[in-house]
């Protein structure tokens, strides 16, 4: 019999020590629903000490006693079911009450329920985590707007509206231009608070009646339930005259324009992705013609876009169909006439779209970055080529080569350029590096890379020379053999003083500084008179030559001089 009480008194003891312990409050009531213990975690969730509470109903603490749940649930639990329910309230000692998870225990005594434990669960921490997945679920967690999930879940009311009261539903799709400077300028984070402004700048603009949501990274898109073409066009011009007021981050003006695209419910589509698509495809139509402008979608941009995403299918494989070729285009000596330079410059002729111009290829395997495989493939041929004429001496030539800018940021540009020049056994200088004014903005980066390249000895010139943002400041810096004159000053030279003022300009600069002068696009004599007199040196244009095959160019300039 004393083994019997000794270890009824051991589990005693672990019972009253399980229950001590929980970290959920226990209350302890009897059949008169009258509370006879409480645990620790009961004072200090809600206040009360087991002495305070003992003796209460237990209705003292529920905010609605006539809760059928309630009572339900103490009724089960006296009749041996164990039962839980929730959202019953508590009232703590304050007099604030919490939304809790109720769950009773029977507790049997020689077959018959004497008592119940009350667990008494807080979900408020739940039903404010469930808030906040609820907002983040739609809502984007940058800017605070309504994000992709609730566009998507909006259109299905928004479209039923639109139909119900015979109206459209325009999507207006923006898109930030060149972004990618500002993240690469000012770090993730100071192009995150730059997307806040953007997205505090756009609420002020979205109409009342409108939505505003951020589709991703650096899109927006307002809906707008309407049946007005010329508002939704006075809104979208208002959003780009918006955008070309500054944005202040550190003191500092950052002007960012924009792109839109416009796509409307039922006219387009009824579904919303292809909605969402058709308003993407506007956009891309614009970014791709200037930007800073918006567009309606309309059909055949549909097909556009459709024959780009072909087109870089067939792109990728061009090297291999072999279907890449390297032409040349003569620079002429304006005293002499004689030609010691060409410029290299990729045609492709595709089994499917024919000859595809390089304005229209080469701008997708910029975005595809199929550009590092076809640039390298150029630079292979070039090299391959002047090693060929090198031993079958012919007179030296310097053949410039195009590299875009994504390939001119490569760390390992420079080394690659100097195996291929060791690779192929050819002379440094007869190899040019030809770069657009926007591959030199980063300067400390650049002037590595070109001071690299000047110590190979590879000849290095700047093209389209007066498009960019910096043109003066970077002639000081780097180390620049080559000025070319970009066409765009040289076409109407003839009539317009300002254009020929321009070119004489930059001619008289490039003397000064030692540099070679080439112009571009010439096509008239008089362009060509006018050039020579302001004392350009070289000009290439179709006035001379159009690019040529490699068998023509040595039939026409390399054969007669050969080298005995």
């Amino acid at each position: 019999m004393l083994e019997e009480k000794s270890l009824r008194d051991q589990l005693q003891d672990k019972y009253v020590s399980v229950i001590n312990h929980n970290m959920d409050p226990i209350i302890t009531i009897n059949k008169e629903w009258q509370i006879t213990y409480a645990n620790p975690s009961v004072h200090t969730t809600y206040g009360y000490k087991a002495k305070e509470l003992s003796g209460r109903s237990i209705l003292n603490l529920v905010t609605d006693v006539s809760s059928n749940q309630f009572h339900e649930l103490i009724r089960g639990g006296f009749l041996g079911e164990s039962i839980d329910v929730d959202e019953i309230y508590i009232y703590k000692k304050n007099g604030e009450y919490l939304q809790v998870h109720l769950k009773a225990i029977p507790v049997s005594t020689e077959g018959e329920v004497t008592e119940l434990h009350l667990i008494v669960r807080d979900t408020s921490i739940d039903q404010e985590n469930n808030e906040k997945l609820l907002y983040l679920s739609y809502n984007d967690q940058l800017t605070g707007l309504w994000n992709r999930s609730a566009m998507k879940e909006h259109f299905v009311t928004d479209s039923l509206n639109a139909n119900k009261n015979a109206e459209r539903l325009f999507l207006i799709h923006l898109g930030l231009d060149r972004f990618k400077l500002i993240n690469d300028s000012l770090g993730h984070t100071g192009a995150d608070t730059i997307l806040m402004m953007v997205a505090d700048r756009l609420k002020l603009i979205c109409p009342q009646m409108g939505r505003l949501y951020r589709k991703g990274g650096d899109e927006f898109v307002i809906t707008l339930q309407n049946n007005c073409v010329a508002e939704i066009e006075r809104l979208a011009q208002r959003i780009l005259n918006d955008f070309s007021k500054p944005f202040y981050l550190n003191q500092q003006e950052y002007f960012i324009s924009a792109s839109i695209g416009i796509s409307v419910f039922p006219v387009d589509a009824c579904k919303f992705e292809e909605l969402l698509k058709k308003s993407e495809q506007a956009l891309s139509f614009v970014k791709d013609r200037g930007r800073s402008q918006y567009r309606f979608y309309q059909d055949e941009m549909n097909s556009i876009v459709a024959d780009e995403v072909l087109m870089e299918s067939h792109l990728r494989r061009a090297i291999e169909m072999d279907e890449l070729r390297v032409y040349y285009q003569p620079q002429v000596d304006l005293k002499t006439g004689t030609i010691s330079s060409f410029e290299a410059l990729l045609r492709w002729s595709n089994r499917k779209f024919g000859f595809v111009s390089p304005a229209k290829f080469i701008p997708i395997a910029e975005e595809s970055g199929l550009i590092h495989s076809i640039g390298d493939w150029v630079l292979n041929q070039v090299c391959k080529q002047l090693k060929e004429w090198q031993e079958k001496g012919y007179r030296p030539v310097r053949i410039a080569v195009n590299i875009s800018p994504k390939q001119f940021r490569v760390e390992t540009f420079a080394e690659n350029m100097q195996e291929k020049i060791e690779s192929y056994g050819i002379v440094p200088s007869s190899l040019e590096v030809e770069i657009t004014e926007n591959a030199l903005t980063s300067v400390h980066e650049t002037l590595t890379i070109l001071n690299t390249l000047k110590e190979i000895g590879v000849m290095i010139s700047v093209d389209d020379f007066g498009t960019g943002y910096s043109s003066l400041s970077y002639l000081k810096k780097y180390p620049i053999d080559i000025i070319k004159i970009d066409r765009s000053f040289i076409q109407d030279i003839g009539l317009d003083d300002k254009n020929k003022a321009i070119a004489k300009t930059i001619i008289n600069l490039a003397y000064y500084l030692n540099m070679e002068v080439i112009a571009e696009g010439v096509e008239t004599e008089l362009q060509a008179s006018i050039l020579l007199a302001a004392n350009c040196q070289k000009a290439q244009g179709f006035l001379y030559s159009k690019a040529i095959p490699v068998d023509e160019l040595v039939d026409k300039y390399l054969l007669k001089h050969v080298i005995v």
